[in-house]
């Protein structure tokens, strides 16, 4: 792909993510917490440290994002025995709930749009998924490296 088809990629996937990221609103969370409590109900029980590599936040505004779930009652934390300095965050029903209501709010506004598009444009958004969850996948690997290595130069 030359320079211009990966301008046109990065802007149309940055316009997907916005348009996806304005569905959580609707359940009373940014972007940012409906991603975390997305990744505590898919994976968790988590640790913060965890939660902090897979979602590439700052310890800070994870420390927001995980008080503000607690506080709203959509995942409780709970202590490590072994480590009272370690915490691992899970779900509650509610939040669990919660996340369900936001994959589906963003479910529906893909179909509704999909089923606009010419059932040729469908088949070759469905052919490119692959190739697409490669290139976050890649993606995610470099960005992991690159954080490596600079922690190991500075």
């Amino acid at each position: 792909m030359d320079e211009d088809g990966a301008i046109r990629l990065r802007r149309v996937i940055t316009m997907l993510a916005r348009q996806l990221n304005a569905s959580s609103t609707g359940a009373g969370l940014t972007p940012s917490q409906a991603s975390v409590l997305g990744l505590i109900v898919a994976r968790g029980p988590l640790t913060l440290a965890d939660l902090g590599e897979l979602e590439g936040l700052n310890p800070t505004m994870l420390s927001r994002v995980i008080s503000r779930l607690a506080a709203m009652g959509l995942i409780v934390r709970i202590p490590d025995p072994a480590d009272l300095r370690s915490v691992s965050v899970v779900s509650t029903p509610d939040g669990k709930q919660v996340d369900q209501e936001i994959k589906a709010r963003r479910a529906a506004a893909v179909s509704r749009c999909i089923e606009l598009l010419p059932p040729a444009q469908v088949s070759t958004l469905t052919a490119a998924l692959p190739a697409l969850e490669e290139l976050a996948e890649t993606m995610r690997e470099i960005a992991r490296a690159d954080e490596g290595a600079g922690r190991r130069d500075g």
